[in-house]
């Protein structure tokens, strides 16, 4: 009795200890949220990082009716969770584009006389082929000793062994073309959806105007959805980068979508809405060149590539190195500070924007030297940066046969059904601001040099 009396006093005081260290736990939780929540609001979200002195949040939570400049109705002024929607709307571009890629590209290809060149297909070698799965890469001086070695055949077959399977796995000219002709869509109804929307408005035609009233400046619906389209745009090719076509300079791509999505994050947080919907508006006037001249490229038609190519080149300098430092760079750093002092946000903005025009100017300079090239020389002999993905470096002939040494003819055989059924194999580089801005063209022989 003793006994039975001891344990069940013990259950009960471990019953009545659990239940009252249950809520202890969970208030802790509640209270190490709320600490964090606290800490986003004193460091992430404190106003004086995102406003003007005496402004602040709750300043700019009231809906007002407004007339003129945000159109006639109702307007709003931007909360940072006016941009949750982006994500959900990147995933929709994304299945957007699959469908118009497969419904509507893949078809006009077809009509516009895209042609995929046919590649050399390399033996199944096990060996070879595990070694490529393992590294992915291909192999040093050591290893190709090793593997000449292991498979019994010349570092010579070995090259041309995994050239040819380097090839197998380059894009096709249909596939660069159904995602030119996506970014083309995008792009022309981009800039007229944007150019409708803000002809009208003063700042369009005055940048003094982008800060009057500033940062109580509220946004018409048409504004919003253009910031909110753009953005969930930038945000889908952040997240295809990896599975798009490779190009030689695929870093400085996920640095550009990177610093894209801050730059107009950051500008919708802080307001600097007139701003960002005329530089959003400005880099959209050359990318639609730019996507039309890699589809008639990839296409063939080259006088129609070449008369794009101008156009865009024209548009691009004008745009990025004239009017972008001259009126937006120069508005943001000199013209806004006669209607407010500097503060944290103000230098972060101009900051992303000197960024964004050093891109610019590094961009600007391959395509004069294209330009130079093709003018005094008649043809660009090489792309700096072609359309081939990153680590194609090497433009060897990959029509030859099989090379024959030793015994190794019978493994090996010759090379069979070789051929480039694509006469055009002229590359047209493509980067833009807020998209893969500059877009050279290459115009390399069809076909492969005699050895």
């Amino acid at each position: 009795m003793a006994r039975s009396f001891v344990s069940t006093e013990m259950l009960s005081h471990a019953i009545i200890t659990s239940t009252t260290q249950a809520p202890l736990s969970s208030n802790r939780r509640v209270k190490s949220a709320c600490s964090m929540e606290g800490l986003l609001n004193d460091w992430l979200w404190h106003q004086a990082y995102w406003f003007p002195p005496g402004i602040g949040w709750k300043d700019m939570e009231v809906d007002m009716e407004v007339e003129g400049d945000v159109g006639q109705g109702r307007a709003r002024y931007p909360m940072p969770r006016d941009l949750l929607v982006t994500l959900p709307l990147a995933l929709c571009f994304i299945a957007l584009r699959c469908v118009f890629e497969r419904i509507i590209a893949l078809p006009l290809s077809t009509r516009l006389g895209v042609k995929d060149r046919i590649w050399t297909e390399a033996p199944s070698i096990p060996r070879l082929e595990a070694f490529c799965k393992q590294n992915n890469r291909q192999p040093s001086q050591s290893e190709l000793v090793g593997l000449a070695r292991q498979c019994g055949l010349s570092q010579r077959q070995i090259q041309t062994w995994f050239r040819h399977r380097r090839n197998r796995q380059r894009p096709s000219n249909t596939r660069k073309f159904c995602e030119a002709s996506w970014r083309f869509v995008f792009y022309l109804v981009a800039f007229t959806a944007g150019l409708a929307s803000l002809i009208d408005t003063k700042w369009f035609w005055d940048t003094r105007e982008c800060w009057n009233g500033y940062p109580k400046q509220p946004v018409a619906e048409a504004h919003y959805w253009y910031y909110i389209m753009e953005l969930g745009f930038y945000l889908s090719l952040l997240l295809c980068v990896s599975v798009d076509v490779k190009r030689k300079d695929f870093k400085e791509q996920i640095v550009h979508h990177i610093a894209t999505i801050f730059l107009i994050g950051f500008s919708y947080c802080a307001n600097f809405l007139r701003v960002g919907t005329l530089v959003m508006l400005l880099h959209d006037s050359s990318d639609f060149f730019l996507e039309s001249a890699k589809m008639f490229n990839y296409a063939g038609w080259r006088k129609t590539c070449d008369i794009l190519f101008v156009l865009f080149s024209v548009v691009f300098l004008v745009t990025r190195l004239v009017i972008f430092p001259g009126r937006m760079i120069y508005s943001t750093m000199v013209e806004s500070l006669d209607y407010f002092d500097p503060f944290p946000g103000y230098f972060f903005l101009n900051a992303l924007l000197l960024v964004l025009q050093a891109l610019h100017i590094f961009w600007a300079y391959l395509i004069l030297r294209m330009i130079h090239k093709f003018v005094f020389q008649g043809k660009v002999e090489k792309d700096e940066r072609s359309d081939e993905e990153s680590g194609d470096d090497d433009e060897e002939d990959d029509e030859e046969e099989w090379p024959e040494e030793g015994g190794d003819e019978g493994c090996w055989g010759r090379s069979e059904g070789k051929g480039a059924m694509n006469s055009k194999s002229a590359s047209l580089a493509d980067h833009c601001v807020l998209n893969n801005l500059t877009h050279r063209r290459s115009s390399n022989s069809p076909w492969p040099k005699a050895r």
